[in-house]
C-alpha cells in the first residue's frame, strides 16, 4: 500500500501540531525577527520541513526528497512561469517607452490629489497587480505619486493600502490557479474546476471590500471631511471595480479579473470627471497650483490615451481568446481556441511519489493512496499567454528582437531571488502535505469550531505577511484550510477562498513589500514607519474578511458556489 501517514507523531495533537509548524516558525523568525532575506529564510525553512518529515513523521527520506523535488518543479511551472512573464510584459512596456505615455495620461487626469490617488493607487495599481503582481504595483504607483508631488512616505502608504482588493487575482489569477491545483486532489475534482470555484467564492467576498477601499484610501490621505467632498468619485471607483470583479471572477476567468475591474474603475473615473469636478481642488499644504490638465493630460487625451494603453489591450485580447472556450460554451471546434491550446497539456505522475503515500481517517474515510500528478499546460498557461502578448505588443510598439531579448535577461536578473523563494516555498508546501504535517495542522485548526472561518482569514493574513505573496500563502496554508474545513463540515471552497481573501490584507505589512515601497521612493530604512502606519488597518480589514466569511458559513450560505 505504501507509506502510511501519522497525524499525531508526537503522541498528542497539539504537541504534534507545534512540531509540524516548525518550518513556518523558522520562516517567521528568520524573515520577521532576524530580518534575513526571503530566499535565505525559505531555504532554512525547507531544510527544517525535510528534517521534520524524516525525523518526526518517520517519512522515508526518498519520499521526502521526491515531494520537495515535485514542489520545486510545480513552483517552476505553475507559479514562477506565470509570475515571471507577467513582470516581463510590464518590463517590455517600460523598455519601449510606452509606460511613459501611460504616466503622462495619469499625470494629466486631474489637479485634485484625491482624484489622482484614486486613479493611480487604486485603479492603475490594480491593473499592475492583475498583470504583474508581486511588489510591482507598490513600487510603480508609489514612485509615480512621489514624482507627481505626493509626500514620499504618504505615497507608499497609499500604494500599500490600495493594493488589497486586487491581490487575490494578481499576476493573471496566479494565487487562485495555485490554490486550485494544490487542493483539487483533496476536493476530488479537476484542477480547473477547483480554480473556478475558488475564483467565484473570492469574487463574492472581496467586492464587499472593494466598495469601501477607495473611501478608506481618501480618509487616510485627507481625512473624513475631504473624503465626503469627493464621494461621487469614491463611489464610482469602488462600485465599478466591485461589479466587474464579481462578474469576471464568476463568469469569465480569474486571469482577467483585476485587468477588467481596474480598467472599468479607471474608465468610470475618467468619464465622471468629464461631467463632474469637486467644488474645490484639494492639494497638500503650501502646494502651488499646477495645471496638469492643460499640459500633458490634454496632449495625451483621446487617440493618445488609446495609443498609450494599446499593450494592455493586446494582453486582454490574448487572454480572452485563450479562454474563449470557457466563456462561450458549445463553440464550433474550429473556433474553440481553448480546446486547441489544451491539446498540448501534459499530465504525468511523479515517479517515486505517486500513490506511494497513504492517507487515512479522519482525513479520508478509508486508507487512500495520495496522488502526485503534475499538469504542464504549455500553451494554455497564463504565463505563456503573457509571453506571447509581450512579444506581439513589443513588435507592435516598434521593439527589435534584441531589445525583447535584453529585457528578458534583465527580468531574469531582476526576479532571480524572488523566483528562488517561490521554488522553495512550494517545496516546503509539498513536503508538509505529503509528510502529513499539513494534515496535523488542519486537524488542530479544526478544534476552533464555529469560529474557524474567522481564524481562517487570519491564517491567510499570516501567510502573506510571511511570504509577501498570496500565491505562496495559498501553497503553504491552502491545503490545510481545506482539510480543516472538511473536518468541521464547513464548505472547503469557502475556507480556501477565505485563506486567499484574508491573505490580501497582509500584503500591506509584509516586510518584502515594505522594503519594495521604501526603496521605490529612495527611503530605505523607513520600513518601520510604513509598518506603524499600516499595521492596525491591516488587522482591522482582516477582521472584516473574517466576519464576512463567518456570515457566509452560517446565515449567508447561499453565497457559496456549488
Amino acid at each position: 500500500m505504501g507509506w502510511l501517514q501519522d497525524y499525531q507523531p508526537a503522541g498528542g495533537l497539539w504537541l504534534s501540531a507545534a512540531l509540524a509548524a516548525l518550518p513556518i516558525i523558522v520562516l517567521l523568525v528568520t524573515l520577521g525577527v532576524l530580518r534575513r532575506s526571503a530566499h535565505l529564510s525559505a531555504g532554512l525553512a525547507l531544510i527544517t520541513a525535510v528534517l521534520v518529515a524524516v525525523l518526526l513523521y518517520r517519512m522515508p527520506a526518498g519520499l521526502a526528497l521526491d515531494s520537495a523535488a515535485m514542489g520545486l518543479v510545480f513552483g517552476v511551472w505553475s507559479v514562477a512561469w506565470i509570475a515571471f512573464h507577467a513582470v516581463y510584459f510590464h518590463n517590455v512596456t517600460v523598455a519601449t517607452g510606452r509606460f511613459d505615455d501611460i504616466k503622462a495620461v495619469l499625470a494629466g487626469f486631474s489637479e485634485d490629489r484625491r482624484l489622482q490617488a484614486l486613479l493611480i493607487a487604486f485603479g492603475f495599481g490594480a491593473l499592475l497587480e492583475g498583470i504583474a503582481g508581486g511588489g510591482s504595483p507598490i513600487a510603480i504607483t508609489a514612485a509615480m505619486m512621489a514624482a507627481l508631488g505626493f509626500p514620499p512616505v504618504k505615497a507608499v502608504v497609499l500604494a500599500l493600502l490600495a493594493n488589497t482588493a486586487p491581490v487575490a487575482f494578481g499576476g493573471l489569477g496566479n494565487p487562485l490557479i495555485v490554490l486550485g491545483r494544490l487542493t483539487a486532489p483533496i476536493l476530488g475534482t479537476q484542477q480547473e474546476k477547483a480554480t473556478e470555484l475558488f475564483s467565484s467564492m473570492v469574487g463574492r467576498q472581496l467586492p464587499l471590500l472593494a466598495l469601501i477601499v477607495p473611501g478608506f484610501l481618501i480618509v487616510v490621505l485627507a481625512g473624513w471631511k475631504r473624503m465626503i467632498e469627493v464621494w461621487p468619485a469614491v463611489l464610482t471607483a469602488g462600485l465599478s471595480f466591485a461589479v466587474m470583479q464579481f462578474v469576471t471572477s464568476n463568469f469569465i476567468s480569474p486571469s482577467l479579473v483585476d485587468v477588467v475591474a481596474a480598467l472599468a474603475a479607471m474608465a468610470s473615473l475618467w468619464i465622471l470627471t468629464r461631467l463632474w469636478q469637486p467644488s474645490a481642488v484639494w492639494r497638500f499644504d503650501g502646494e502651488e497650483p499646477v495645471k496638469t490638465g492643460a499640459s500633458l493630460g490634454a496632449a495625451k487625451a483621446g487617440r493618445g490615451a488609446l495609443y498609450a494603453w494599446a499593450p494592455y489591450i493586446v494582453l486582454i485580447a490574448a487572454i480572452f481568446l485563450s479562454r474563449i472556450g470557457t466563456i462561450f460554451k458549445n463553440l464550433p471546434e474550429w473556433l474553440d481556441l481553448t480546446k486547441l491550446l489544451r491539446k498540448a497539456d501534459w499530465v504525468f505522475a511523479w515517479p517515486g511519489l505517486h500513490k506511494e503515500v497513504v492517507q487515512h481517517a479522519p482525513i479520508t474515510p478509508k486508507d487512500t493512496p495520495y496522488a502526485a500528478t503534475l499538469t504542464v499546460d504549455f500553451l494554455y498557461s497564463p504565463g505563456t499567454v503573457a509571453l506571447i502578448a509581450a512579444i506581439v505588443a513589443g513588435f507592435a510598439m516598434g521593439a527589435k528582437p534584441r531589445l525583447l531579448l535584453a529585457t528578458y535577461r534583465r527580468t531574469l536578473h531582476q526576479m532571480r531571488w524572488a523566483l528562488a523563494t517561490i521554488f522553495m516555498i512550494l517545496a516546503i508546501a509539498f513536503v508538509m502535505n505529503y509528510s502529513g504535517a499539513t494534515q496535523t495542522l488542519g486537524l488542530a485548526l479544526a478544534t476552533t469550531g464555529v469560529l474557524f472561518p474567522l481564524f481562517s482569514a487570519y491564517i491567510g493574513w499570516l501567510g502573506v505577511f510571511l511570504t509577501g505573496s498570496d500565491a505562496s500563502t495559498n501553497s503553504l496554508f491552502g491545503p490545510m484550510q481545506v482539510i480543516s474545513a472538511q473536518q468541521l463540515h464547513v464548505d472547503p471552497i469557502l475556507a480556501g477562498a477565505t485563506n486567499t481573501s484574508g491573505g490580501v490584507m497582509g500584503k500591506m505589512i509584509s516586510p518584502q513589500n515594505l522594503s519594495i515601497g521604501a526603496t521605490a521612493i529612495g527611503q530605505s530604512g523607513k520600513e518601520g514607519t510604513l509598518l506603524r502606519q499600516t499595521f492596525l488597518w491591516s488587522v482591522a480589514l482582516t477582521a472584516v474578511v473574517g466576519v464576512i466569511s463567518l456570515l457566509q458559513a452560517t446565515v449567508l450560505r447561499f453565497m457559496i458556489p456549488s
